[in-house]
Parts: C-alpha cells; sequence; structure tokens
C-alpha cells in the first residue's frame, strides 16, 4: 500500500502542474478569444456543425502586430501625440490609461521594472523580511523625502501584490535576476534558484 502512495504522490508531483498550466493556458486562451467572437464553422459528415475557436485569437495577434509596426513609424506623428494626450488629460481615462500603460511598459517596455529585486523589512521584528522588486528610487513628486523608496511586494500564488514605501535603510539589495526573485515569490518559495 505504502508503494501504490509513493507512485500516486510521484504521479502528483508529475501530473497536476502539468494540467493546471496547460488549464490556465486554455482558460486564457478561450477568454482572449471571445474578446472577438469569430468562429470557424466546420461541417463534419454525420455530426453536428462545430464551431473551431482560434480565429478571434490570431484576429487579436495580427491586429496588435500591424499596429505596433506602424505606431514604430508614427511615435512622433501629430495624430498619435494628440490621442495619447487626450487620454492623459482626460480624469477618468488618465487613471486607467496611465496605470494600465505603465504596468505593461513594467514587463516589455523600455522602463523595465521588477529588475533590483530586494529583502525588505517591513515590521518591527528584523528577522522577518520579504522580498520585493524597487519600482521607484525618488519619490520626491509625492512629497516623499529621498531617504523612501517605492517597493512592490509581490504575493505568492498570483501575479498581484502590494506597494509600500520604506526606509532606504529597511532595504537589502539582492544579487539574484528579477526573473528569477518573481518565479521564488510566486511559487511560495518553492522554485529553485539557477
Amino acid at each position: 500500500m505504502q508503494r501504490i502512495l509513493n507512485y500516486f504522490f510521484q504521479g502528483l508531483l508529475f501530473v497536476v502542474p502539468i494540467a493546471i498550466t496547460f488549464l490556465v493556458l486554455y482558460r486564457g486562451i478561450l477568454w482572449i478569444d471571445d474578446l472577438l467572437p469569430f468562429k470557424i464553422p466546420v461541417k463534419i459528415p454525420g455530426l453536428h456543425e462545430m464551431e473551431i475557436p482560434g480565429l478571434g485569437i490570431l484576429t487579436i495577434f495580427a491586429g496588435i502586430t500591424v499596429f505596433g509596426y506602424f505606431a514604430s513609424f508614427l511615435v512622433a506623428n501629430p495624430f498619435f501625440i494628440f490621442i495619447e494626450r487626450l487620454m492623459e488629460k482626460t480624469p477618468l481615462l488618465k487613471i486607467i490609461y496611465t496605470s494600465v500603460k505603465d504596468l505593461i511598459e513594467a514587463f516589455v517596455g523600455e522602463k523595465k521594472r521588477f529588475t533590483q529585486p530586494v529583502l525588505v523589512k517591513v515590521n518591527k521584528d528584523p528577522d522577518v523580511q520579504r522580498i520585493g522588486f524597487i519600482t521607484q528610487n525618488d519619490l520626491s513628486e509625492l512629497g516623499i523625502g529621498k531617504e523612501k523608496l517605492a517597493v512592490y511586494l509581490p504575493f505568492s500564488y498570483g501575479f498581484n501584490g502590494q506597494l509600500f514605501i520604506v526606509p532606504a535603510a529597511n532595504v537589502e539589495k539582492l544579487d539574484a535576476s528579477g526573473t528569477e526573485m518573481m518565479k521564488f515569490v510566486i511559487s511560495g518559495g518553492v522554485t529553485e534558484i539557477d
């Protein structure tokens, strides 16, 4: 019985991460595909007509790629500048547009963030620390002194987190890549660091 349980747990360790990864990927692709509900109707003899998903996601991918191609030439275009300024000056749109733009730029833009992992003391117990990422070194525009930093502390098993303003003295830089540390934190600390 013990041997059967060991085989079961070995199978569990192998099957569950793969199954969940593919399930999340599958659900994400279907969600994106449903944003543009284009389906390819297929008639199989002897069966009902089926709709094959995928055209919506391909259309979105192609559209974003084509737009990115033209936008790379149009960055200084007056129309593009006008649209961006309009979005940045309209009260409610400004909050949404600039927040989403800054978040996307943090991962794929020229102003990448989450590249400097740190250990942060967030309470009075110096032995309790959290892993985070410096997102801003200078907070003087917010009226916060130069002795403080903005540090993003991600949660385990999710891509959300909290932003803390902490004294620079409470921050210790880590000698590790941002990508590896993000994987480490999101996995709850069980991912091996290369």
